[in-house]
């Protein structure tokens, strides 16, 4: 397995989890300030914010497996990605807000947060060697 592969498979599980954990805890402090439609709404932010990390995860997978055929194919594969991950927040968030009548803080901060969890992770592990 490429090292590069091996990288992103094992930060993507840290990543997993550690969105899924601070989804819970947002949507667990927004339920004891503001009830259970705020807490539902928090975690459904946070999964928001999964969701779009595990497209870019498996995108990356798919772009680095075609660039060992054509690297060019491969970049436009990123893009696509790119483009795919934006439909995608824009459409969930219109859901949840537009559709489902989420309450609108609770699910921004819920993405928010989860989204941090994963620029944490994402930065620890994009220089190993200096972070042992």
């Amino acid at each position: 397995m490429d090292i590069a592969v091996s990288q992103v498979q094992t930060s993507a599980k840290r990543v997993t989890g550690l969105q899924i954990i601070i989804a819970a805890l947002t949507a667990v402090v927004f339920g004891s300030v503001g009830g259970g439609w705020a807490a539902v709404s928090a975690f459904f932010g946070g999964i928001i914010s999964l969701t779009v990390s595990l497209l870019l995860r498996r995108g990356v997978l798919k772009a680095n497996e075609i660039a060992q055929e054509d690297p060019k194919r491969g970049m436009v594969v990123l893009y696509i990605g790119a483009v795919q991950r934006f439909v995608v927040v824009l459409a969930l968030f219109g859901l949840s807000l537009g559709v489902l009548d989420m309450a609108p803080l609770a699910t921004v901060v819920g993405f928010g947060c989860a989204q941090l969890a994963y620029a944490v992770v994402m930065k620890k592990s994009a220089h190993p060697a200096k972070h042992k």
